[in-house]
């Protein structure tokens, strides 16, 4: 497994691997690797001749400097999963090197974070797709892989990369859960024991609005999820509702037919997770909602 700092190396390398003919795919993490990071990686081996996993914790995605401040860190181990993992390329760039000569920009979203996130974190997609753009830009991937946990995220790179006629495919990969149903994080790790124990109900959460909304109001769908967060005083929901899949509205009304999407963000102890499911009607023997996303026509 190569490793580069320089992002002009970078440029490089993967300029060298497309004189080849070679297909690239790209992860950009930043760090903290789990086996969810390790299921794109994975992914991306499966589908491209060469892997890039970047690790980058994005100062201008993070509108709280303590949360930079701990954002969990662990190099060493992190390349020792890549290298396992079938990575080609780890691409570790420091803030100067992927910002040098490029001032961050405003780009429109859509209104994709006018919701959920969005109020909760201002600034935060602005960051993100600023730093993907410039990863981007130097890794030049023919394909990049996103979790469908960061639900959100993901509906706005796409926008952007549509509406920009960005030529990288964006491909999403399906939430990697722990055995007792919480989506894997890497903020999980700063987890105590007690919080983690806790920390499942937000798939609870989300698993009691699915079950209700194919028999309720919209309202009482919520207010069951509601109360499941509620169950422990040590979780504190900031959001969870129903929203159209392609725009993330909220959803008012609900007929069961279409395909919804379910989002949540709570704190649990110190810790700030997000998790989502999406419902749909699941064929001829009755409703059901499955904890997966609807493929998108950028997937293959």
């Amino acid at each position: 497994m190569d490793h580069c700092v320089d992002p002009i190396k970078v440029a490089a390398w993967q300029a060298e691997r497309r004189r080849r003919g070679e297909r690239i795919g790209f992860v950009p993490t930043m760090g903290a690797l789990h086996a969810g990071h390790l299921a794109l990686v994975q992914e991306a081996r499966r589908r491209c001749d060469r892997v890039v996993v970047s690790i980058f914790v994005n100062p201008l995605q993070f509108n709280n400097p303590e949360d930079l401040a701990r954002y969990p860190r662990q190099p060493e181990a992190d390349a020792g999963l890549l290298r396992t993992a079938g990575c080609d390329l780890l691409f570790t760039p420091e803030a100067e090197g992927i910002f040098r000569d490029h001032r961050p920009r405003e780009y429109d979203l859509g209104g994709l974070d006018l919701h959920w996130e969005g109020p909760d974190r201002p600034g935060h997609f602005q960051g993100v797709v600023n730093v993907v753009e410039r990863l981007f830009h130097y890794v030049r991937p023919d394909m990049a892989f996103f979790g469908e946990k960061d639900r959100q995220q993901l509906t706005i790179i796409r926008h952007v990369a549509r509406s920009l006629h960005w030529p990288e495919d964006i491909v999403a990969c399906p939430t990697q859960r722990e055995a007792d149903g919480l989506a894997m994080s890497s903020r999980n790790q700063r987890l105590d024991p007690a919080d983690r124990a806790r920390a499942p109900l937000l798939y609870q959460a989300l698993q009691a609005v699915a079950r209700a909304a194919f028999r309720s109001t919209v309202d009482q769908a919520r207010q069951a999820g509601l109360d499941v967060l509620a169950s422990d005083p040590a979780i504190r929901p900031d959001h969870l509702g129903i929203a159209h899949p392609a725009t993330l509205a909220p959803i008012d009304g609900w007929d069961g037919l279409q395909e919804a999407v379910v989002l949540v963000a709570a704190r649990v102890g110190p810790v700030r997770l997000i998790d989502n499911l999406v419902l749909q009607r699941d064929g001829p023997g009755g409703d059901t909602f499955a904890a997966r996303h609807p493929r998108h026509p950028h997937d293959h």
